[in-house]
Order: C-alpha cells, then sequence, then structure tokens
C-alpha cells in the first residue's frame, strides 16, 4: 500500500507523460527500456515534430529522451556518457532531481550500485537523494518491493515465452524477459548494496582556522572508508563547549567540490569548538573534532587596536582633488612665456605651419624627439593608421630634460587620462615660470590630447614601465590597451600583428633599428607584460620577498614576469586573515636574538602557521635563488600584515638591512633565475594600485 501511494505521488510530480499506476507499472517501465527509447538520443527525428510547427513539444519530448538516456547511463554504469549529458544540459533541462515511475532518482541509482565516479558526478552537478527515503525502513522496504515486482514480472513474461504455441511470433515477449531479467539484476544489485552498506567514517584532516573577527573556516577531506556507500552530504556543528552541550549551530555541506565551510555571525573573542560528520544512504557517521580543536574570532589588529592603513584615504584623496578643481575652475589665463626670446621664432614658425595643415596627424617617421605611441591590441590584431603605422604622435623635437623625472610624471598621469584638459589648463597657468620640466610636461599633455583626438577615445590604457631608445635619439612613451569588443576608432584600423611586423622587417635597417623597430621586435613581450600586469593572486595568505636595487636617477624592485604588480611571493595557505594569537606569536619570534625560535606548542594555530612558514620560506628562497643555509639572516616584516582588499594578505620576507637594496656597483652573490625582472619603484605602486 505504501509503494502504491508513492509511486501515484512521483506520477502526479513528474513532467513525463502519465503512465498505468501499479500493479501495472511494468508497462511503463518497458517503455523506457524498449527499443523506442533505447536508441542512439542524436539520430531522434526532429523533423517529424517540427514539421507539425510545435517546437515547444519538441524541445520537451528532446529533453524527455535526455532524462531517460541519463538514466540509462547511470544504470548501464557508462560514465563517459553521464559526463557528456552533464555538459550538455542543465540540470533542469535533465530532471536531475525529479523522480522516475520507480521512485528513483540517478544518484540513488549510482549510490546504492556503488559507483563513487558517476556518484561524484552528480553531486558536482546538483544531484540529490530522493526526499521519499525519509528513514532507512522505507528505503528498504522499497527496495524489496522493485525486487519482488521485477521478479514476478520475470516469471510471468517467462511462462508466456514457454506456453507460445511452436512457430509463434515470440519475439517481442522475449525482449521483454531480457529487459525484465537485466532490470532484475539491477534491483538485486542495488538492495544488495544497500543491505552491506555502514555509515561512514569520520572525516579526515578537519583544520579550525580564524576567517576573521566574526569568522573560522573548517576544512576536511573525505573519510578513510566510506564503508560501499558514497558520501553524499557533510554536517558542521560549533558549540562553546568542548562538550558540544548545546550545540549552538549546524549547517550541511552538499556542494563537495570543495570540503570547506566559514562559520559567520560569530562573537569576537570568544572560543567556538568544532566537529564534522560524513552521511551516506546508511546514515550519519561518527563526528570529528577539529584541530585545533577550538579557534576564537579575531584580527591581527586587535593586537595594538590599529586601524586600515588606506581608511579614508580614496575618500580624502578625492576631496582633495575637488578642492583643487575647485580653485582652478575660472583659471582661464594662457600667459605666454616671457624668459626664454630664443625660442620664440621656432614657436611662431611653428604656429604658422600648423595654419596650412587642416589638423594634426600621426607621424609616419621619427626625427630626434620625444613622442607618444598607443597599442590597442584585440586577439592577434592590433590597431594601425591607414599608413599601417602604429599610432605615433610628437611630444617635443627638442627634448633635452630628465627623462626618468618626466617619465615617472606621464605614468601617473595615465590615472586622469579623462581629465587631460583640465590638467592643461592648470599646467599653462604655472607656465610663466617657463621652466624646462612645465615645458616638457605641458607638451605631453598636449600629445595626449593629441592622441585622444586623433583615435576618438581618452582612455590611452596602462604605460609600459620604461621607454623604447635608440641611437638616433628617439625615445617612445608606449602606452597599451586590450580592447573587449568590437569598437571602432577614428583614423586607423584592425590589422594582424604578424603582418605588421613582416611588413616593417622589409623597410627597416636591421644594423640600426629605430625606435618604432625596436618596438616592433619587442611587442609581444610588451603585450604580455600588460596582460600579467592585470592577473589578481588568488586569495591566501603570501609570503613576500622584498628585493631592492638603487641607480642614480631611481629604485627598482623585483618582480616575477609572470605577475609583474605583485612582489616575488609563494602562497602560504588558502585563508588570508592572521589571527591575534598568530600575530601576538609572530611578534614574539620577530622579538627574540636567537636565529631560530621555539617552536609553538601543538594543537595550536600558531604551531600550524609556524609549520606552513617553514614550508613557505625554504619554497621562496629555491625560487629567488638563495641559499637556505642564508635564510637565517633574513627577518620576518613585523610591523603589519600587507592587506590587498579582503582576500589577499602578505607576510615579508627581507633580506639582512646591508642588502634589502644593492646600491651602483654593489656586488649581489645571488642573482635569481630567469622569470624575473626589476620595476621602477613608482610603476610597481601603480600597477598594484590597479
Amino acid at each position: 500500500k505504501m509503494t502504491q501511494q508513492m509511486r501515484d505521488l512521483q506520477l502526479a510530480q513528474a513532467r513525463k507523460p502519465p503512465g498505468p499506476s501499479s500493479p501495472n507499472a511494468a508497462k511503463r517501465l518497458y517503455r523506457n527500456l524498449s527499443g523506442k527509447f533505447r536508441v542512439n538520443y542524436t539520430s531522434f527525428d526532429e523533423g517529424s515534430l517540427a514539421g507539425r510547427g510545435d517546437k515547444d513539444k519538441l524541445r520537451k519530448s528532446y529533453l524527455f529522451q535526455s532524462n531517460a538516456a541519463l538514466f540509462e547511463a547511470v544504470e548501464l554504469q557508462d560514465l563517459d556518457r553521464v559526463q557528456e549529458l552533464l555538459k550538455q544540459y542543465s540540470p533542469e533541462e535533465l530532471d536531475l532531481n525529479t523522480p522516475n515511475s520507480e521512485g528513483l532518482l540517478p544518484l540513488d541509482i549510482a549510490i546504492m550500485t556503488n559507483n563513487a565516479p558517476i556518484a561524484r558526478a552528480l553531486l558536482q552537478a546538483g544531484a540529490k537523494e530522493s526526499p521519499h527515503f525519509v528513514s532507512l525502513e522505507s528505503r528498504s522496504l522499497h527496495l524489496s518491493t522493485l525486487v519482488r515486482e521485477a521478479e514476478q514480472r520475470v516469471n510471468e513474461l517467462t511462462a508466456q515465452v514457454v506456453n507460445e504455441a511452436p512457430g509463434a511470433d515470440c519475439s517481442d515477449k522475449e525482449k521483454q524477459l531480457k529487459a525484465w531479467e537485466w532490470r532484475y539484476r539491477l534491483y538485486k544489485r542495488m538492495k544488495a548494496g544497500f543491505e552491506h552498506a555502514r555509515v561512514p567514517d569520520a572525516p579526515t584532516n578537519v583544520h579550525l582556522s580564524v576567517a576573521s573577527s566574526s569568522s573560522v573556516q573548517v576544512t576536511f577531506w573525505e573519510p578513510l572508508s566510506v564503508n560501499s556507500a558514497v558520501v553524499t552530504k557533510y554536517k558542521v556543528e560549533w558549540s562553546c563547549s568542548s562538550t558540544f552541550s548545546p550545540v549552538l549551530g549546524e549547517a550541511v555541506v552538499d556542494k563537495l567540490k570543495n570540503l570547506h565551510y566559514t562559520i559567520q555571525g560569530l562573537t569576537s573573542g570568544t572560543a567556538y569548538y568544532v566537529r564534522v560528520s560524513a552521511y551516506n544512504m546508511k546514515g550519519w557517521g561518527p563526528a570529528q573534532a577539529s584541530v585545533p580543536p577550538f579557534a576564537i574570532p579575531s584580527n591581527w589588529r586587535e593586537y595594538d587596536g590599529r586601524a586600515p592603513r588606506r581608511r579614508g584615504q580614496a575618500e580624502a584623496l578625492d576631496h582633495l582633488l575637488s578642492q583643487v578643481k575647485t580653485v582652478h575652475q575660472h583659471c582661464v589665463c594662457h600667459e605666454p612665456c616671457k624668459n626664454q626670446p630664443q625660442s620664440r621664432k621656432h614657436s611662431v614658425s611653428k604656429s604658422l605651419k600648423h595654419l596650412f595643415h587642416p589638423g594634426s596627424k600621426f607621424l609616419k617617421t621619427l626625427k630626434r624627439g620625444l613622442y607618444l605611441t598607443a597599442i590597442f591590441y584585440k586577439d592577434d590584431n592590433i590597431l594601425v593608421t591607414h599608413e599601417d603605422q602604429i599610432p605615433v604622435v610628437e611630444i617635443d623635437d627638442t627634448y633635452s630634460c630628465l627623462l626618468m623625472q618626466d617619465f615617472l610624471w606621464f605614468t601617473k598621469v595615465s590615472c586622469m587620462w579623462e581629465e587631460i584638459l583640465w590638467l592643461r589648463q592648470c599646467v599653462t597657468v604655472s607656465q610663466s615660470s617657463c621652466s624646462c620640466i612645465l615645458q616638457t610636461r605641458f607638451k605631453m599633455l598636449l600629445a595626449i590630447s593629441q592622441m585622444q583626438g586623433l583615435l576618438g577615445i581618452q582612455d590611452l590604457g596602462q604605460v609600459f614601465f620604461e621607454p623604447v631608445k635608440d641611437k638616433q635619439g628617439n625615445i617612445l612613451i608606449v602606452t597599451l590597451k586590450e580592447v573587449k569588443t568590437n569598437q571602432t576608432f577614428e583614423s586607423v584600423r584592425w590589422v594582424p600583428l604578424c603582418k605588421l611586423q613582416s611588413s616593417r622587417k622589409s623597410v627597416s635597417s636591421p644594423e640600426e633599428p629605430t625606435a618604432l623597430d625596436t618596438l616592433l621586435i619587442s611587442i609581444q613581450d610588451k603585450l604580455a607584460y600588460h596582460q600579467q600586469s592585470s592577473h589578481a593572486l588568488p586569495p591566501g595568505l603570501y609570503l613576500g620577498y622584498l628585493k631592492l636595487c638603487s641607480a642614480v636617477d631611481q629604485i627598482r624592485v623585483l618582480v616575477p614576469e609572470q605577475l609583474p604588480n605583485i612582489l616575488c611571493h609563494v602562497k602560504i595557505r588558502s585563508n588570508p586573515n592572521i589571527s591575534r594569537e598568530e600575530w601576538e606569536w609572530l611578534q614574539k619570534m620577530a622579538s627574540v636574538d636567537e636565529p631560530v625560535p621555539a617552536e609553538p606548542e601543538a594543537e595550536t594555530s600558531q604551531n600550524h602557521l609556524f609549520q606552513e612558514l617553514q614550508v613557505a620560506i625554504k619554497e621562496l628562497m629555491t625560487l629567488v635563488n638563495i641559499p637556505l643555509q642564508e635564510a637565517k639572516d633574513f627577518r620576518l616584516y613585523s610591523q603589519e600584515v600587507l592587506d590587498f582588499g579582503d582576500q589577499v594578505s602578505f607576510l615579508l620576507l627581507l633580506p639582512p638591512s646591508d642588502d634589502v637594496c644593492t646600491a651602483p656597483g654593489q656586488n649581489n652573490p645571488y642573482t635569481p633565475r630567469s622569470g624575473f625582472l626589476t620595476l621602477p619603484l613608482q610603476i610597481f605602486e601603480l600597477g598594484e594600485d590597479r
């Protein structure tokens, strides 16, 4: 009677066409097993339905075929077919969690036949167990009923085949008999799998860590033994008592791709105990307490009450900029230069020359001077002028100032592409001093405006970290921008990069390449730098290595080529938070005189961090090619943790004081392996902020 009611309920909920209820459910079951639905589903005749003009009926029928195909693939233990269907259709299209006429879901069949690979694939796709199995008894009774009815149907069909008259066509009956014999063996195997299974062992490697001042995170691994039944979910419980009396809360983890859970909304400074248990079709297994046994939500800033370094800085800078704009918005005076009469003739002739041109144009060739070039790229294509040249405009044809200082100023201007007109007005007002620096920077702003006007776009992208020079005295400041959409620009067109490089080789001189030649030769490296400098680190706590080298006019910092906007680094762990207890231990470690402090007590968060740091330091020393024995002279920066948002944080490893910054001419005995470069410190700071 219970089985009959369950089937009636399932048939009412299912999206499949209605069929006869038990005891005639075998007829419907046979339709699922018959040749009509056991064919190759990719050969389904869509034209016969589309010809009737009923596309909805076509799609529903096709998805019904896919649902039947999924059940068949699970029953036949065809992992490749299951993965193919899960990739091709969404869970809703497959009716992944709608029971069939036997009250079973695909996941039920997979776990009761103990097919772990198929069960995991279904679980990752969002599959659930049948909600009708409310107890072990109901599942056992349902399986026994399925076996008994399948056996009865086999006996009936066997008798019909045996009693057929000699010479009669009994091929249909024999096919039905074979199908039901196979179905009978499947149900017996499912019933035996259920009876043999036991609850799973406890999860392993249950680790507890502090995620923030109001949360803790628990990570865990699968049980060593699932006792012949796939684990389908886990339960996380937490309490303020080591006996878990009372339990403050619990959560079920049924997304099994990443086995972790973050407990939110906790009280800072309170100890919380956590345990985890696993579930299979036989029920919940024993719980495993975490290591360490408890965690106290906190953050390293609570150690001395320190406020975030950048709190309010962006707002303060915006306010300061608006104040500056307010002061300058009514200033429209443009005083001519009075202190450089020798350049007046040149300025007048240049102004007269522009009267005979309809407008500014891109340059075709370079003469001795300072230039701006903008590289826009999309996939393997690059923007060029109608003369097949990279867009170039002149900044100054008589440049004689300090390049590095002007270049670094230009990189800061690149953060304000939309404010160029306002900046030009500000610099023009100050031009009465007629200093070489102000003259050059005003010309830079003019060149930017010219490039923006010719291209019809304001954002010129990111400045490459160093100018391109040649022996003829040409200097190119390069900006790079990736275009994501099919955007159109004025006065330029898209061409394949390889075509541009090959055409340039045919007209250039290999003995003394110009700055444009050098740019084209190295353009792939520059594009790679631009793409890599926009990559973000995955969430976690990292150990960074700070190494500087100084020159006459700048300080440079060592960075990896693959992530030039970040210091050389290795990952310590996935949890970016440093708790108050961990930071207190780090402070004590930094204050001792011995090179290796005493190891903290076992089963504490400090001990876990100590072990993680040991592994990370060894990995980092190998990465930057420094002998491990030299690490004893290195120091952890103990003033603060460098937080980059809420998801990434850094601890810094510093060389000995005398080796943090290598002076010009100073020998550096440990040269990093290939894959690193040095960036000007100001460029690195801009890239870090992006």
